[in-house]
């Protein structure tokens, strides 16, 4: 399939006389335009489900979910990779990001790093993509050769795949195990897919990385018990999280998070079960940090 026959990159009919109008009207059209990407995601809510099965089937196995793409894609990959470290409290090696061109394709366009089927390829080589990890592809386009090259790899490695893109034929749908296509149509500008297909794909991304971390026990009820403490506003924060799930006073949660050494998952199982740091502790190992599972496991409340 040509460009110029990529739902993304047709004209709108709805903007073609876009300069022309008021300040207000265009952003009318341009919100009106946006507040059709959730019904677009609400459509493929099947296969987002699908992946994140995968991506926690690969954190279970030990192993990483490493993004890809080029140009707003790629940006849109590093910026929800950065945002889940301090969210979940997670390494952040669990999360890899690859954009063609690299660290300066983040703050300026190195827009022909994307046409490379070889150098995706090299890169996946660099950041030793294994059986164990889920690779997500991202290209609103559903053809980006960089993104090609890393899928390619990562299936040669036994990797799961997934592409997330804003086409209905996507032609690198064959190297995925899960193909999301969530589609944008074409955008307010003809064919800048920052707008309406980038927020789709940040939409998308927010979903896999929150609840893959949810499943697997970064969060209790809604709570993000992954806090890492580093001030005061921080064990402030903490206190309160241990406080209203065990419905323990804010004192008397302040006490076992110290006791706890300040592990907020840990606390939440020790006020809540009445148990001990080293039965708690070793009930969070065998559970790999889930502390739903943790409290079945010790008869608490779950």
């Amino acid at each position: 399939m040509k460009f110029d026959q990529l739902e993304t990159e047709r004209s709108n009919p709805r903007t073609r006389n876009l300069d022309e109008l008021s300040t207000y009207e265009m952003l009318r059209i341009m919100n009106e335009e946006d507040a059709t990407v959730p019904l677009s995601v609400r459509e493929v809510l099947n296969e987002v489900a699908s992946a994140v099965e995968l991506c926690v089937r690969s954190l279970e196995m030990g192993g990483r979910i490493v993004y890809a793409g080029a140009g707003t894609s790629g940006r849109l990959g590093v910026l929800d990779a950065a945002e889940v470290v301090p969210t979940f409290g997670v390494s952040k090696d669990l999360f890899v990001t690859m954009i063609a061109g690299g660290q300066e394709a983040l703050a300026n366009a190195v827009e022909q790093a994307e046409d490379s089927i070889e150098l995706g390829e090299e890169e996946a080589k660099k950041v030793d993509i294994t059986e164990k990890d889920a690779v997500v592809g991202i290209s609103a386009s559903g053809r980006t050769p960089y993104v090609e090259g890393i899928l390619k790899y990562a299936r040669k490695q036994g990797a799961r795949t997934i592409l997330i893109c804003n086409v209905g034929t996507p032609r690198l749908t064959e190297l995925a195990d899960v193909t999301i296509a969530v589609r944008t149509g074409p955008e307010v500008i003809t064919g800048s897919t920052r707008l309406k297909a980038g927020t789709a794909q940040k939409m998308v991304l927010n979903m896999i990385s929150t609840i893959t971390m949810v499943k697997v026990g970064r969060v209790f009820g809604n709570y993000m018990i992954g806090v890492k403490i580093l001030n005061r506003k921080l064990v402030d924060r903490a206190t309160r999280i241990v406080s209203e799930i065990s419905e323990l006073s804010y004192e008397e949660s302040e006490k076992i998070l110290e006791a706890s050494g300040r592990e907020v998952p840990l606390a939440i199982l020790m006020a809540l079960t009445g148990l001990g740091k080293e039965k708690c502790e070793e009930s969070l190992k065998r559970n790999r940090g889930h502390v739903r599972s943790a409290l079945k496991e010790l008869g608490g409340v779950s």
